[in-house]
């Protein structure tokens, strides 16, 4: 279902923040971007899934559909080697 929200923006919330996110898809930057501060590298950036599903972390150059209502949060970024799956 697609929303027009270009003139207002959807309605999204970053770590209890509300925030108007400009379009649909973003990509992690874009949304690490919007939060007030931006979000640094020091965090990663997660969606909250609705139900039992795991949340979602969001990569920096990953598309993600912004929907109405959707909640992201940061959390510090751990330092796990063997983990890493960004390139620039």
């Amino acid at each position: 279902m697609a929303h027009d929200q270009s003139d207002h923006g959807i309605p999204i919330q970053i770590d209890h923040k509300p925030y108007k996110a400009p379009k649909s898809p973003m990509t992690g930057l874009e949304l690490r971007a919007l939060a007030q501060p931006p979000i640094t590298s020091k965090y990663d950036l997660w969606e909250e899934t609705r139900g039992q599903g795991d949340d979602l972390k969001i990569g920096n150059n990953q598309d993600i559909p912004i929907e109405p209502g959707a909640h992201f949060y940061t959390a510090l970024a751990t330092i796990n080697p063997g983990a890493f799956h960004g390139h620039s």
